[in-house]
Order: C-alpha cells, then structure tokens, then sequence
C-alpha cells in the first residue's frame, strides 16, 4: 500500500514453546479502519503489544511513514503518533480526568504544571471529535464508557495519529458501544488511522474497511468489509463452520435455590430490594439488565463474597444463614465471576494452582497438610484437554492466558465434578464465536445433567438461546418471570427499561 502510515513486516514472537506472532505482515493507511480478528490467543494483542512497545519481536520491524520504529520503547510509538486504549484501563481512580490525561506528559523537575493550557488542548480534543468530557470529574466516579472515553482522550492528547484499541466494546453497553464507533468513524474521517482489535463479528463488519483475520498466530485471510459476510468470517476465525447450540425443551426438577424478599445495602445505598426468585435443578434461569442495576451485588450475594441486610435464602428447601466462599464451595455450587482477571484466577499463580485453588483442602489435593503438585498438575491437564484451554501448560503463569482462554479454565474447574448449582455471571464476555458457541454448549449440558443455572447477562441474545424464564432486573428490583418461549427482544428491551415496574406501581396505586 503505497500511503501507508504503518507496515508492520515480518513480526514473529515466541513465549517459551507458544509461538504468539508467526511472521505477520499488515499495513494500514491514513484515514483507514482495519479490525484485527481472530479467536481468543490468535496473537492479536500481542502483536498490538510489539506495535506499542510493550514487547520485542524476536523477528521482524515496524515502520511508521517509512521510518522504523525503535523496537520495546512506548514513548518511541508515542513520539512516532502511535496511541493504544486498552482492553483493562490504565487510569488512575482517583484522580481528576485532567490529570489522568496529562499524567507522564511533564517532566517531574518542572517548577509548574501548566494545567491551564492543557485544560483548553483536551476540551479542542474533546469539542473536535464528540468526546464530552468533565475534566474535573473524579475518574473512579465515572461509568466505564466515560472511562474509555477518557483513554482516548488521553491518546489523542499526545498527539496519535494512529490510534490501536484492544476490545474497546468488551465492557461496554450496546449503546455505548454504537456512540463509540460513530466517534471512530468520525476519528477516520478526519485523518486518523486506526486498528480495532475484535472478535464481534457484527462490530466488525459495521465500523471497519479492511478486516485481518488471525488464526494460531498467522494472517490467514484478508477481506474488505463489503465483500465478505459474518458466516465467512466465523470460519476463518476458527478453520471450521461455526454453530451455537440449541436448547432442547426439558422438565425442570426440584427448587434448588430460592430467594425471598432479599435486600442488599451498601454504604447506606440498596443495591438489591425485595429480590425474590426461585431456581430448579435442571434449568436455567436468566437475569438479564443493563450493566449496574444490581447484577454484580446479586452475584457476589450467592457466591458468598456479600452478606443480604433482610431476606430469606433457601438451599434445597432448607434455610440457611450468611454464605461464606467456603460454604458455598461445600454445597457443590459453582461460580463464574464476572470479572475473571480480579475474581475468577490470580494470574501470577500456575494455571494448575488456579486449578485447584477452591478445592486446595480436598484429600484429592492435599496430604499432610502440603499440596499435592502432581495431582493438581494432573487435574488441570484434565481440564485443558476437556474445555481446551489453549496457550499453555499446568506449569504455565495463568497472566500469560487470552482472556478467553482463561474463562474456559474457570469453566473447567466449575464444570469437571458437576456442581448442583451454577451461578453464571457474563460467561461468555468476551469471547470470540467458536468459544461463545463452547461456553454455551457447556451450560446447556450442564442443565441436561441435572444442574441448577442462574445466568446473569446483559446480552439478549445469549439469554433468549439459553434460559427457560428470563427474569428482568432493574434498580435492584427483579422482575416475575417470563416464560422464555414467549420472549423476544423487543419485550425483553422493554423489561430492561423497568416497563415491569410501571405496571406493578399502578397495580399497587388501586
């Protein structure tokens, strides 16, 4: 491409025996939208690494206007215009968005911070490409579109003129994410160049022109956006056609879980009011809402990391007290957080250790008091070649797993020994579409076996292909259940919106 503003040519990196980056060449020019696609551990953000500066390729170079880039130097990416957003924010909670953007920017010697000038560069920035902004607000008090919002910002504030974002929409609404890629659009328009990491095939045929696809490190495909399809792209993502599973019509056993007018307050806030459902073996019940409305709390409560302030929680038909992580774990209950990187595995621990991590007391485990290594070398081996979990071995540092990779590793060690009941939260964020189809595969056998699943989602679609009843949560309030067969998005768009609450108040107001 002869106006190429980058040429990325040859790049290789190994990480031990797993080959990341295998001799990748890709250009991308002034003004243009490429999408890097691929599965989860194709190498795609290991090579936006190398592009940045984060790693050194053991082969190739990268070239910015013709000029090569210094290999393993951030600051030289960002001198030669290359900024990066990434999939987990780099920010600073509790700073202002103004000095979150204009942190590093300074040198630590000077004698004054010239917050003004840069207060008017970053509402130009914010004022020229849609971005509205606070710039005293407390970033931790912002919602995570703002957040990201503020990523970019801080991008463009060093002046990038190619511009790499990582899942930008991996945490983010659909609404946010739409806005999001009208201001990339916007951005591209005006000269910008950027590189979108992806593996939503929807995101990536609406906002890219140019579509790379990774397979085991390699490009194995590029297409222009108007001449390929989803279908297409789905299988060269994974070498093979790609279908979801289909819930089969089943009848549910006896209540598992039951709650009763449950209430959760935080620092003087309910997070949960009057929660009231009830879950049977060998069903799966959706809670599906948009992102804060209560999820997370209800997740932490039944997972035992959140004591409830009133209600009643019943196991099988018998009361019990406050939940402990232990108690849980010993009631055969499983657990998918939704935040796999600060809940769900430590990622400096071996991929055997997060393994076997809930059950480290177990006799299977553990003799004498001391870990029993080969066992639990042996059982994560198990669960690699079971959920295949690819990108490294039982002694492998769990950091060094895809997001989607360490996710099948949470749901191996939740689904080897069947647990009873199964809380779900987000299972399949982030995913790319042969995992999504694996996940899903997964908890509907789980069902088939007998298993009680709670899924807590905020995707319709996935809610809809896998739940008997769907239940709407909004403000911390659920709503009853709708039978799943008579569901569709339109009424389940509704139920999120709190149209539920409207009704049941002028029921009340009779």
């Amino acid at each position: 491409m002869t106006d190429a503003v980058l040429e990325i040519l040859g790049v290789s990196k190994r990480f031990g025996a797993t080959l990341a980056n295998d001799d990748i060449s890709l250009s991308l020019a002034k003004g243009e939208v490429v999408a890097l696609l691929g599965e989860n551990g194709a190498g795609k953000t290991t090579l936006m690494s190398i592009l940045f500066g984060h790693y050194v390729p053991d082969a190739g170079r990268i070239l910015i206007d013709g000029t090569e880039l210094p290999q393993g130097k951030p600051r030289a990416a960002i001198r030669a215009g290359v900024g990066m957003v990434h999939q987990h924010f780099s920010l600073a909670p509790n700073l202002t968005v103004l000095e979150n953007v204009m942190t590093g920017t300074e040198a630590f010697w000077s004698w004054r911070s010239e917050t003004g000038a840069a207060r008017r560069k970053l509402m130009a920035i914010s004022e020229r490409f849609g971005l509205k902004v606070d710039p005293d607000a407390r970033l931790g008090d912002l919602s995570v579109g703002e957040q990201q919002r503020v990523e970019i910002l801080k991008a463009l504030y060093n002046d990038a003129r190619i511009l790499i974002l990582d899942e930008p929409t991996a945490v983010l609404t659909n609404i946010e994410a739409e806005r999001l890629f009208q201001t990339l659009k916007e951005m591209a328009r005006q000269g910008l160049s950027l590189i979108f990491i992806s593996h939503k095939l929807d995101e990536v045929m609406a906002a890219a022109d140019r579509i790379v696809v990774l397979r085991g490190g390699r490009v194995v495909a590029e297409r222009h956006a108007k001449e390929t399809s989803k279908a297409e792209l789905a299988e060269l993502m994974v070498g093979h056609r790609v279908t979801r599973p289909v819930r089969e019509p089943s009848t549910p056993g006896a209540v598992a879980l039951e709650a009763v007018d449950i209430s959760v307050r935080i620092g003087g806030v309910d997070r949960l009011k009057s929660v009231s459902f009830r879950l049977h073996e060998g069903e799966i019940l959706g809670i599906i809402g948009v992102s804060g409305n209560g999820q997370t709390p209800l997740a932490h409560l039944l997972s035992g990391m959140l004591a409830r302030t009133s209600g009643d929680l019943l196991l099988f038909g018998a009361p019990v007290g406050h939940l402990d992580v232990a108690d849980v774990v010993e009631a055969g209950i499983g657990r998918i957080p939704e935040d796999r990187n600060h809940e769900g595995a430590i990622g400096e621990m071996a991929i055997w250790e997060n393994a076997v991590l809930e059950r480290i007391t177990s006799p299977a485990f553990s003799r004498r008091g001391l870990v029993d290594r080969k066992a639990g070398m042996a059982f994560a081996r198990e669960i690699i070649d079971g959920f295949d979990v690819r990108g490294g071995t039982p002694a492998s540092r769990t950091r060094l797993l895809s997001g989607g990779n360490m996710q099948k590793l949470i749901l191996g060690r939740n689904l080897h020994d069947r647990p009873r009941i199964l809380i779900a939260a987000q299972p399949a964020r982030g995913l790319d579409e042969g995992a999504v189809a694996a996940v899903h595969a997964r908890l509907l056998e789980a069902r088939r076996q007998g298993t009680a699943v709670l899924l807590i989602s905020e995707d319709l679609d996935e809610v809809i292909a896998l739940a008997d009843r769907i239940q709407a949560i909004v403000g911390g309030r659920l709503s009853l259940s709708v039978d799943a067969k008579d569901a569709d998005a339109r009424g389940l768009g509704l139920m999120m919106a709190g149209e539920w609450q409207h009704a049941h108040e002028a029921d009340h107001a009779v």
